[in-house]
């Protein structure tokens, strides 16, 4: 087919997948889709969309499918690779002419040369450059606007390469066409300003497009050119130049907004420089520093200056202030010669007089809340109380710069200047305020913002407690609708001061105030009185007492949940959640009384809240709370609760991705807190065998589930689930890391402590599996849990060891005898793998159990028995001074439980079980003295004193007077 007639059959194609009929668009697309790989299909590509009489969508289809052609096809290893001759007659025809009418499609254009650019340029492309550079020197005006926007594409592309040998190549390139990027640059800038001046708009607004364009370029080449201070250095004055030239045009004309970006453009050169070469900047520190201050903090500024641009030069104050290459060590010696010479510029600079400045600027004017905030307060309360503050906002939002400057400030200030900061505000708070003056409002309310903003620097400097007590309780009580915003301000300011200087016995003031502001007419003060709530809860064990507290609980904790009501943004919610569940985590079961609405409404939340995964998440920390203050009371949550859990842990739903973490955590705190199994409870763990697949970050808690329901009800449970658990164990073990594996261990050890008769059967795959990796495990904690198991079943089910003993006899070919001959001296072997005092006696409980027996084979490891037996009385046993007799210290009686203190958590009812189980455990039931005295007393009677005597020479005389000591009350 010739060109002509496959242009004609492509631009068909083209034309039909710009359709909105899909029964026209897909046959389109599949057929474009098979021409891909054909020869020829790219230069047809070319001449499609360089053809400036076609539809625009047809031609910006056209590129699109260049452009992804070259991801695909232009590298010449990749499959289907473009041939030499068409990529050779396809680069050349890419920058015959800088013609295209069209902004969308020259953009793309270009952005495709640089993606040919990136893979051939300049080795197989060197005719790239020159041609660019030619082609911006042109006169025509659209050819030399679009040859600027491909040179700057492509040095943007070229300039991201990060392999050594393209980045000495750039560098190459960036040296040589430096010269002559400055020059462009400083051409089209003096063009737009002698433009503007003029009064010639569009001609003005023409060259300032070059100009940024021109810019934009020139900053790719100078990172990797020697001469970047020099551009830096030329960056100020024209800076000024732009600044002045916001004098003459208005905030409507279509220059202004380029006008603005080229600025922002300028400043970000400068904040890009400092961030990443800061030693290298230190030359410009004194400039950069009296160009910002001048700017933002004098006169200079008033009337060029516009809020990003205040922005940028707050940012480039703070970063030189708080950069850690700009100050010395403390030991003065020790500092870099560079550090010193920054630091020594930074002091000289700012003198008591520029940064009092600062501050009185920043808190007269950059900090005061704007007319757009107060309209937003009015408007939407919600999304002014939630702003976002946190993150990067402070390199974009005027108020948070200005916070964040003001904090980097005044560490800086003199104790003198601090303390007058101080004195203003008290003096300010002392005074009545003319509610209908809005201006001496708005100043207080930014007095006070600063004063909580520099509470750890401040803390010297104030008597907070006098000063709460004296004076801001006094504005708290102004109830007029103005003074919302000294309320609101005010109550924040003292959840900034709470973790840093704030007196305990004053809680119960605060409490009352808190009880107060919650019940405001304003919105935005309740939520903001809701966040300090919380922050006064968070400090836990120093400041905050919950007998304090209680008093005040019932009528907080409803106005709290009014206000969950009342709040109908997502975050806000979520905001109101959070306090509400740190209020429930603190006073855990003394918040039962009064969570019944509480419990009634999240159910409808959780229904309202599909669309919001966060909010669900907040939901469920919430309930987690919730179920571990109520106990064994949070069976009467089932019916809402289970559900949650089961769609929050199931992985074949969608919402898991962000639920799991959180659903897990639920789920393991409601089977601690429940009084028994449910048939629904127990069917939720049908989801448990996709989580243990995934074997991910959770897996720990998984087991803590799995062996929550053991504890719960054990027989129910292993007989519904053991098998199922049992493959998932089997198929961990086989490819699982050693810490993992210790834990499936962990999990089989707790199944046979809570059912000794069913558990051994219904684990005794995973326990074969176990054995074979354990006799050629060297990991000691694999070992150690192993030998545990093993001296679980030895000891509470003797008859399935003995079968299990023989299965592994028969499998490993040996006798059986053999094999428990060899198990022994390998127990004993490994004694000191095994560190726990528990798995210790235990150990010794379960061989004494082989004991008395006329066996040859235990006979003859007798000596090792008894090694290991005195080994565990050395770990259990306790001497009574006064009768010099020893006790076994690990025995549990039936004791009262201790009385609790009011910030101790009581015990769940997992804690109650595994207390009555322990109780049960010969570990805890069985004194090992008294085990060892009647054992080997049964082997003596046994063997008769002629045989029993030489048995024990086999033991270490020093092991048989440690043994004797140990049994003397016998």
């Amino acid at each position: 087919m010739d060109m002509d007639s496959a242009s004609s059959v492509v631009l068909q194609a083209l034309t039909q997948a710009t359709s909105q009929d899909t029964a026209v668009l897909k046959p389109a697309e599949e057929q474009l889709r098979q021409w891909e790989t054909q020869p020829g299909f790219y230069s047809v590509l070319l001449n499609i969309f360089n053809n400036h009489m076609l539809d625009v969508n047809v031609r910006w289809l056209a590129v699109l499918y260049f452009k992804n052609g070259i991801d695909r096809y232009w590298r010449r290893v990749a499959p289907h690779a473009l041939s030499e001759e068409e990529k050779t007659s396809l680069r050349a025809g890419l920058i015959t002419n800088f013609n295209e009418p069209v902004n969308q499609i020259a953009t793309q254009i270009a952005v495709l040369i640089a993606k040919v650019a990136r893979l051939d340029c300049p080795r197989h492309w060197p005719e790239l450059i020159p041609i660019l550079l030619e082609s911006v020197k042109g006169q025509e005006s659209l050819q030399q606007h679009r040859a600027l926007l491909t040179f700057y594409h492509v040095t943007k592309t070229l300039a991201s390469k990060c392999l050594a040998p393209d980045r000495r190549l750039f560098q190459e390139l960036a040296s040589n066409i430096y010269s002559f990027a400055c020059s462009l640059w400083s051409h089209h800038t003096d063009c737009f300003l002698q433009q503007i001046y003029a009064r010639d708009e569009a001609a003005a607004l023409s060259s300032l497009e070059r100009t940024l364009l021109s810019l934009k370029g020139l900053i790719k080449i100078s990172h990797s050119c020697p001469l970047f201070q020099g551009f830096l250095n030329a960056v100020f004055e024209r800076l000024k130049q732009f600044l002045e030239c916001c004098r003459q045009v208005r905030p409507d004309s279509p220059c202004r907004e380029k006008l603005e970006k080229t600025i922002i453009l300028y400043t970000k050169v400068l904040l890009d420089f400092l961030e990443h070469h800061p030693c290298a900047f230190i030359p410009l520190i004194q400039r950069s520093l009296e160009f910002a201050v001048s700017y933002v903090f004098t006169p200079v500024g008033e009337g060029v200056t516009f809020e990003r641009f205040i922005v940028q030069c707050m940012n480039l104050i703070k970063i030189i202030l708080k950069n850690d290459a700009y100050k010395p060590n403390k030991n003065i010696e020790d500092s870099k010669p560079e550090s010193l010479e920054a630091h020594k510029i930074k002091t000289a600079f700012f003198t008591h007089s520029t940064l009092t400045e600062i501050g009185r600027r920043l808190v007269s004017h950059y900090l005061l809340l704007t007319e757009e905030e107060l309209a937003m307060w009015e408007e939407d309360p919600e999304s002014f109380a939630v702003e976002e503050t946190g993150g990067d906002s402070w390199k974009y939002s005027l108020r948070v710069s200005g916070n964040t400057l003001l904090f980097s400030t005044i560490p800086n200030l003199a104790h003198s200047d601090r303390s007058h900061l101080l004195k203003n505000s008290c003096l300010l708070s002392g005074c009545p305020t003319n509610v209908e003056d809005s201006v001496q409002l708005l100043m207080k309310d930014a007095v006070y913002n600063a004063v909580g903003l520099a509470a750890y620097e401040l803390f010297d400097n104030v008597d907070f407690d006098q000063w709460f007590k004296n004076q801001l309780l006094g504005e708290l009580q102004v109830s007029h609708h103005r003074y919302k915003l000294i309320r609101r301000r005010v109550i924040w300011l003292i959840g900034q001061w709470i973790s840093v200087k704030f007196k305990s016995d004053l809680r119960p003031l605060l409490y009352e105030v808190i009880l107060s502001l919650m019940q405001d007419p304003d919105l935005v003060v309740r939520i903001e009185t809701a966040t300090t709530l919380k922050l006064n809860i968070l400090e836990r064990n120093t400041i905050f007492r919950t007998e304090q507290f209680l008093p005040y609980l019932e009528s907080i904790f409803g106005l709290l949940f009014q206000l969950l009501q009342q709040v109908t943004e997502c975050d806000t919610k979520m905001q109101v959640l959070h306090v509400i569940s740190c209020v429930v985590e603190r006073v855990n079961i003394q918040i039962r009384p009064y969570v019944g609405c509480l419990v009634q409404y999240l159910p409808l939340l959780w229904k309202q809240s599909e669309e919001h995964n966060m909010l669900r998440c907040a939901i469920l920390t919430t309930l987690i709370h919730l179920v571990q203050g109520l106990g064994a009371e949070s069976k009467n949550l089932y019916p809402f609760l289970l559900p949650v859990i089961q769609l929050s842990t199931d992985v074949s739903q969608p919402p898991h991705v962000y639920l799991l973490e959180d659903g897990l955590e639920l789920w393991l705190v409601t089977l601690e807190n429940s009084p028994a199994l449910t048939p629904e409870l127990l069917r939720i763990f049908q989801n448990m065998s996709a989580l243990l697949e995934l074997s991910s970050e959770n897996m720990r808690t998984c087991f803590q589930i799995v062996n929550a329901y053991l504890y719960l009800s054990a027989t129910e449970f292993l007989q519904n689930y053991a098998e199922s658990l049992c493959r998932c164990f089997c198929s961990l073990l086989k490819d699982i890391t050693n810490e993992g594996r210790v834990q499936v261990l962990k999990v089989v050890e707790i199944a046979l402590k809570v059912s000794p008769t069913l558990a051994p059967h219904m684990f005794h795959p995973c326990c074969q599996l176990s054995s074979e990796v354990f006799w050629m495990e060297r990991y000691p904690v694999v070992m150690a849990t192993y030998l545990g198991i093993i001296g679980r079943v030895l000891l509470q089910n003797s008859s399935f060891f003995s079968s299990f003993l023989t299965q592994m006899a028969s499998e490993c070919s040996q006798e059986m005898e053999q094999l428990l001959g060899s198990l022994i001296e390998m127990w004993v072997d490994r004694m000191d793998n095994i560190t726990q005092p528990e798995r210790r006696k235990l150990s010794s409980l379960a061989l004494l159990s082989l004991l008395p027996s006329d066996n040859g084979v235990i006979q003859d490891k007798f000596c090792g028995i008894i090694n290991i037996t005195v080994e565990a009385l050395h770990d259990v046993m306790t001497e009574d001074p006064e009768t010099g007799t020893y006790k076994d210290c690990m025995l549990m009686s039936h004791l009262e439980e201790p009385k609790l203190s009011d910030d101790e958590e009581p015990p769940t009812e997992q804690d109650k079980r595994k207390k009555l189980l322990a109780l049960e455990d010969p570990v805890h039931a069985v004194s090992l003295q008294q085990v060892v005295y009647e054992k080997l007393k049964a082997q003596q009677s046994l063997m008769g004193d002629q045989s029993f005597g030489p048995l024990m020479e086999t033991v270490d005389t020093e092991l048989v007077r440690q043994l004797q000591d140990f049994l003397q009350v016998f």
